[in-house]
């Protein structure tokens, strides 16, 4: 679907045929809308028809005309890292939310506010230390949460163990207070410490697995547990939708796949050319003068811009920083986001650099721009305000980021 051709109250469009990328303020980032498109089609496309929901995770994207191109309605399926992503949400027309990271008692009335309103808002936990909180709360204001409970299928982060009998406790402890204990969700975190496409098949089974012993042992206490919830973008690219089905699994949830970046590169699971977003960079100092190539060139790109994560270090210790590419995005070998400050950016240049990008080096003036692919497409959007939504190299819209915490 044509992100132009929907819902376009949250995009300040630009006049006529847009803006050409030199005319942007820098440091910005761009999105380049056809391999949005085509990555939101992609993971689609693979879930389709097994019987298991997609439901997207927006705190990558955190703008609603990417979420609307990634969810099945308006109104969702969705998913959100940040209480204040599922207000914003809200606020926007989303109806079914959940938020994948642990409930805590300062976000109790606000969860109960959006409950309020009518929002089928579910949250998670995986303690019975917070679940006696959140009891507690709801039997002071006649509350009913929605709850998941976490499982944790790799080691990776919070969560129980799929058999810990501690999953029936928590699940009993909420059922007796009142509350609705709506299921089971896992993510497979550790598939970012696999970089190859057969263990990331392997992984994504175990993850299936785990989250189908933990839904069997609430049911053996009886609970429902309709929901059984999976979810990472390696693991959702790579695994079966077959198997998920089969093992009783309701939804996946991912939320990278829409822009793809340097880790998911790494993985195997995305080509450079899918990676959708950019940050747009102005070349500031390290000009090659009087045609000698310069030892490095500063950009104004600096943390505050990309970010200081690193992706997987040991995979792109080459990469930096970031990928340096020239102004229509193409990768410049031997150019290196090699060191940041605040708001510069330190690219260091090869002395013995590839004739095309002696060339580009060469040929930079005081007007020059650079675009650089990051290492996590999450920590690089954080960073900004919005994006530039990109097409055939001109920029046609601004669409502006929600969230917070």
């Amino acid at each position: 679907m044509d992100i132009f051709a929907g819902d376009t109250a949250q995009l300040r469009l630009f006049p006529e045929c847009g803006m050409a990328l030199e005319e942007l303020p820098t440091p910005c980032l761009v999105l380049d809308t056809d391999r949005l498109e085509r990555n939101i089609a992609r993971f689609r496309e693979h879930w389709q028809g097994g019987g298991v929901r997609v439901r997207p995770h927006l705190k990558t994207c955190r703008t609603w005309p990417v979420a609307l191109q990634a969810m099945e309605s308006p109104e969702g399926p969705c998913c959100v890292a940040t209480m204040g992503e599922a207000e914003a949400c809200a606020e926007l027309g989303a109806e079914d939310i959940v938020l994948a990271v642990g409930i805590r008692p300062g976000l109790f009335e606000r969860a109960r506010a959006l409950l309020g309103r009518g929002t089928d808002l579910k949250v998670l936990l995986d303690s019975a230390v917070m679940a006696r909180a959140l009891a507690g709360y709801a039997a002071q204001t006649g509350t009913v949460f929605s709850v998941l409970l976490e499982v944790d299928c790799d080691g990776h982060r919070a969560g129980l163990a799929p058999e810990d009998p501690r999953l029936a406790e928590i699940a009993d402890l909420l059922a007796a207070a009142g509350q609705k204990v709506a299921g089971i969700l896992t993510h497979a975190g550790s598939a970012y410490d696999v970089p190859d496409p057969a263990k990331l098949r392997t992984l994504a089974s175990r993850e299936m697995a785990a989250a189908a012993k933990a839904a069997a042992l609430l049911r053996a206490h009886g609970h429902a547990c309709p929901v059984v919830s999976i979810g990472s973008t390696p693991t959702g690219l790579l695994g079966s939708p077959a198997e998920a089905a089969s093992r009783g699994v309701t939804e996946v949830r991912a939320g990278v796949y829409m822009f793809m970046d340097l880790v998911m590169e790494g993985l195997g699971v995305c080509t450079k050319e899918d990676i959708a977003l950019t940050v747009l960079t102005s070349v500031i100092g390290g000009f090659a003068g009087d045609g000698g190539l310069p030892g490095r060139l500063i950009t104004d790109a600096g943390w505050a811009a990309l970010s200081t994560d690193r992706g997987l270090a040991s995979r792109f210790a080459s990469q930096g920083y970031g990928l340096v590419c020239d102004l229509a995005g193409t990768p410049l070998p031997g150019l290196r986001a090699a060191d940041l400050n605040q708001e510069h950016g330190m690219i260091s240049v090869n002395p013995n650099l590839p004739e095309q990008t002696e060339r580009a080096v060469l040929g930079l003036t005081p007007e020059s721009r650079l675009r650089i692919l990051p290492n996590h497409a999450c920590a690089a959007a954080m960073m900004h305000r919005g994006y530039f939504l990109a097409r055939g190299g001109r920029a046609l819209a601004f669409a502006r980021r929600f969230g917070g915490w």
